[in-house]
């Protein structure tokens, strides 16, 4: 039993997929855009191909807890990968996930052009090892 998580954007969805245990989370890679048709295949061949029985997907809170219009989006996305795959799909706040990610990438002293291919995939792995800590308190 695996869970995946995805970091929902425009341009690409993040990836990451739990340890059989659920302790940690390793980043799978990202699924550029294509049609919503296309991504919820991918998604569905690579739920299938891991084993996965739980989706959780990153949901855009802004930092006052309100829905933006990106909220609407992965809310929307949300409902159309509920009807495409045969496990649960549950989201998950996301706020600074991605100034977490960008953060880290800083640090390690990646250039521009890497940071920018590697920042989603991070930040799905960063929504889901919040989402297995939360699992174990």
């Amino acid at each position: 039993m695996r869970i995946m998580s995805l970091d929902f954007g425009t341009k690409r969805i993040g990836v990451a997929v739990s340890d059989e245990l659920l302790i940690t989370a390793q980043g799978l890679g990202t699924i550029e855009r294509a049609s919503a048709d296309k991504d919820m295949e991918k998604i569905a061949l690579l739920a299938s191909e891991h084993g996965v029985s739980e989706i959780v997907v990153g949901l855009p809170v802004n930092m006052n807890g309100t829905h933006s219009q990106k909220t609407a989006e992965a809310l929307k996305f949300v409902e159309g990968l509920s009807k495409a795959v045969a496990v649960p799909v549950k989201t998950w706040d996301e706020r600074l996930t991605t100034v977490q990610a960008e953060r880290a990438m800083l640090q390690a002293d990646m250039s521009r052009a890497k940071r920018r291919r590697l920042a989603d995939k991070i930040a799905a792995q960063l929504i889901l090892q919040s989402y297995l800590d939360s699992r174990k308190r």
